[in-house]
This record gives C-alpha cells, structure tokens and sequence, in this order.
C-alpha cells in the first residue's frame, strides 16, 4: 500500500535518536548518517550546537523503534574552511560511505557540494545561509532561511523603527557576499541606503579602524555578517570604540556565546521561528529534553539539525515501507514526493529549489536573553 503525506506527518510525532557518535559502530547493516560539522578552531562553538541537536534526534529515533535498522553516526570535523569541508566530504562518501549528510557553514557547503553529487548523497544544510546554496544542486537542499529569507524582513522592520541608513561590517567569504548583496537590494525598497560597507578577511579581529569609518558616516544601523570569535570581536570593539546604533545580524546571532557578552544588550537578530511556547508533542519533547540535557533553550541551528536528522528517519521509514533501497536517488524521490514535513517547531514545506519555506523572526538580546520582539 502506498505511504501518504498524512502517514508521514504523523510519523514526524514519534521519531527520534541515539546518544554517542558509536552507538551502532559494530552493525553492518546500519544506515549511515554523516556530519559535516566544524568540531574545532574558533567556531566550534557553532558545531557543538549543531552535533548537538543531532545526537538528541538520534536518541528519539532509537526509543520510537520506528526503522527496522539502526543509524550509525559518521562525524569530520569541516574546521569552517572550504579544504576542510572538501576533504571531510570525501571521506564521508568514499570511506564512511553515508547516505545523507548533515552540514553548514556557507563556503564549507559550497566546496563539499560536488563530491556528494558526484557520488548521489543527499545533503541537508542548517547554517549557511548563502541564497547559492540554494541553487546547488538536486542533491543539496537547505532546512534553515537563507539570506534572501531572513534579510527582507530584517529591513521591513527597521521601517518600521524609522531607521534606514545601514552600515555592513562582513566578512569577505561568500555568506558576506550574499548579505552585501541581499541590502543593496532590499534598502532601496523602504527608501534606505547603505552608507558603508567593509569587507574584512576570516581571522581578523581588529575593528577599531573600521568603527572609526563607521563613526564618520551617518548610520543608524551597523549590520555585521560573520561567526565564531571573530564576530564577538566585532561587536565588542564597535561597543568599545563608542558606536552606539542599533547593531544587526542574521541567525548566528542565536548562539549563547553572543547572548552572554554584555556588549551584545540589544542587539537585533531574525531567525526562523522558534517559538519555544508550543505545546505539540514534538515540539515540547524537543524543548523540554533539550533543557534538560544542556541547561538552556534551544536556538534556531539545534532546531535546525534536530528537524535534519528527524528528516533523514521520516525518508528512511518511508522508504522501508514501500520495500524500495535506500540511496541518494531513493531519499530524493521520497523527498520530492512529500516535500512537507511534520518537525520540532512546526510543519515545513520544501520548495522547487531545495529550501525551506518558514516564517522569520526579529529577535532582541536582552539582559543576556535572546527575545521575540516581532
């Protein structure tokens, strides 16, 4: 009997997770789920999140007992470079041989890309946010809002602030060149304009000069696209150099590490949403584990890879019923077929072009905690 969308969304209440990177390690008939994570160097951070909602969604899926094969985890450390993500990639399909791959960060994306559709692997990305990405591939689809989701939004707000003179503080790697893009496209839609724009190289973390330029222009806002070490550096120095406008960025704005620095005390960041106040069963079981396994609210990226990794299973059970083998071109046609999805969070459409349709959010940093204003 053929499975239907409606027996997929109701799947979507019961799936769920395994506790450690070997838990399936000795059985060769596992399915294989790859990470593409950056686990060390100054953004590590933003890969403990990541790996973080998967190993919580793989030990939901193994209590639910809903595969008839267990998932094994095969992990590289992409070290949120372009090498890194080519060589963790290759290693992932010809070595580790898995069938679906979790990964982010936008030029680690992109240079990993090729070797998984060259070999049919599907990719699910939840960081980057480079609207490229979104054209990549068959193989390459996107669960979190790229930039041309999450930056109209962001202006449309400032509208309604009264604020529309930006200043871009980014970094000069492709996520930086999608968001410069994105404001020179949007500002002139609410009358605004981009009164500076500076490009820094990844590693810098000395911005004093730059908030002297920023200081003798007349923004209102200073926008900043970057990650890791270098964007605290970012906005403790503009902070410390005396900019007082508002400062603005997209969702790497969720990590704690930016709530927790005082500087960062009203800082705007979009997201998709993620409205913690939901009391489906998915949504609350990924909530209240969550809180308490790691002492804190989920941010948008563990959303993100939990939901990545609850897709991988919903594809696999759907799958396993129609009787059919599971390999790229498998998980593909199942996810053309169903294209929306039942996840923590709420439903989620995938489009013609491999991304996820999803209402954004504004958020504010306040007294150390990230806050829906919009």
């Amino acid at each position: 009997m053929a499975i239907t969308r409606r027996d997929l969304l109701k799947a979507g209440a019961a799936l769920a997770v395994a506790p450690s990177f070997n838990v399936f390690a000795q059985s060769k008939e596992a399915y294989r789920l790859g990470t593409l994570f950056p686990m060390s160097g100054s953004v590590a951070e933003l890969g403990a999140v990541f790996m973080n909602g998967v190993t919580l969604a793989l030990e939901h899926i193994k209590q639910d007992n809903r595969l008839s094969r267990p998932i094994e985890l095969k992990a590289q450390d992409s070290l949120a470079t372009p090498q890194g993500g080519a060589v963790g990639m290759s290693r992932l399909v010809n070595v580790d041989h898995a069938q679906y791959v979790l990964l982010g960060v936008t030029g680690v994306s992109k240079a990993a890309a090729p070797i998984g559709i060259r070999q049919k692997v599907i990719m699910m990305n939840g960081g980057g946010v480079s609207p490229e990405l979104g054209e990549l591939s068959p193989y390459f689809w996107n669960i979190i809002p790229l930039a041309d989701q999450e930056i109209p939004p962001a202006i449309q707000w400032l509208k309604t602030q009264g604020k529309k003179k930006v200043a871009l503080v980014y970094i000069d790697d492709p996520l930086g060149a999608a968001v410069l893009k994105q404001l020179k496209a949007e500002l002139p839609k609410i009358d605004g304009e981009l009164v500076g724009s500076y490009s820094v190289p990844p590693g810098m973390e000395q911005f004093s000069a730059i908030a002297a330029r920023i200081r003798n222009t007349d923004a209102e806002v200073v926008y900043f696209a970057s990650y890791g070490s270098q964007q605290l550096q970012i906005i403790k120095q503009l902070r410390d150099a005396g900019l007082k406008q508002l400062l603005m960025t997209y969702s790497i704005g969720s990590l704690p590490s930016v709530a927790n620095l005082p500087e960062a005390e009203g800082l705007i960041f979009t997201t998709q949403r993620n409205d913690l106040t939901l009391s489906d069963k998915l949504t609350a079981r990924f909530i209240n584990e969550w809180r308490e396994k790691y002492k804190s609210d989920p941010t948008s990226y563990a959303q993100n890879y939990y939901n990545g990794t609850l897709l991988f299973a919903y594809l696999l059970e759907h799958l396993e019923k129609k009787g059919e083998p599971v390999n790229g071109d498998t998980l593909l046609a199942a996810l053309r077929e169903v294209r929306s999805f039942q996840f923590a969070g709420g439903d989620i459409e995938f489009s013609d072009n491999a991304t996820s349709i999803m209402p954004i959010q504004i958020n504010r940093v306040e007294s150390g905690v990230a806050k829906v204003i919009a």
